[in-house]
């Protein structure tokens, strides 16, 4: 896995590089601030080498508001196939939703402290850049709770809103069993129905689990 790393913090941008880097994988470039990621990426992607996925921290220079999840959002434009995993010290829903009201595939938004998960953490990246989505546990809740939601996921059952919940992590099916101490087929079933009570259909492929998270962020 090919990664670029954009991240203020000299500390963490090079603690984020060993952690990935001492698990097997490539990172080809680190850069400290929004305007530097998007200028490395457009020339990486102009020599034919387009990283898998990106990770970069939401706030950086010169503000420190919105730089880096405004250039991972053009980034999504721009390159369509670029994983994009975004970081923030805290749960910020403005930001969660700019970045996920876009394309459903190739996107995560985790909270700073998850990194400490180092496995976790790793997999999640892995998953962005293979064209899955890694939203952190407390980004899901504070999304799925927002009221304006509630029309949207109001035929769901409390089951269902937990195995939703699970889905947005990115978990698999047994994961989201093992979560919940049900059978696989218990999970397939509820994944079933919330399918069916959000108007996703089968041509809609693989891209349902997302679109099943996302359906309230364009509603």
């Amino acid at each position: 896995m090919r990664v670029v790393i954009a991240e203020d913090s000299v500390l963490l941008r090079e603690g984020l590089t060993r952690l990935l880097t001492d698990l097997g994988h490539e990172v080809v470039a680190k850069v400290g601030d929004g305007e530097a990621l998007v200028e490395t990426v457009g020339k990486l992607a102009a020599e034919g080498a387009l990283p898998d996925v990106v990770v970069a921290d939401v706030r950086m220079p010169p503000t420190h508001t919105d730089e880096g999840v405004r250039a991972a959002v053009r980034l999504r434009g721009d390159h369509p196939g670029l994983g994009v995993l975004v970081l923030s010290q805290y749960v910020e829903e403005q930001y969660a939703t700019e970045l996920l009201a876009g394309s459903s595939r190739g996107v995560g938004y985790l909270l700073k402290d998850r990194v400490a998960e180092v496995r976790e953490f790793v997999d999640a990246v892995v998953r962005v850049a293979g064209g899955g989505t890694a939203l952190d546990p407390e980004v899901v809740q504070q999304l799925l709770g927002r009221s304006r939601q509630q029309d949207v996921l109001a035929g769901l059952t409390p089951r269902e809103r937990e195995v939703l919940g699970l889905m947005a992590e990115g978990r698999t099916n047994s994961a989201i069993a093992k979560a919940l101490v049900v059978s696989d087929g218990a999970v397939e079933k509820h994944i079933s129905n919330i399918f069916l009570k959000l108007g996703l259909s089968p041509s809609d492929g693989d891209h349902r689990r997302v679109l099943a998270v996302l359906t309230y962020l364009r509603s």
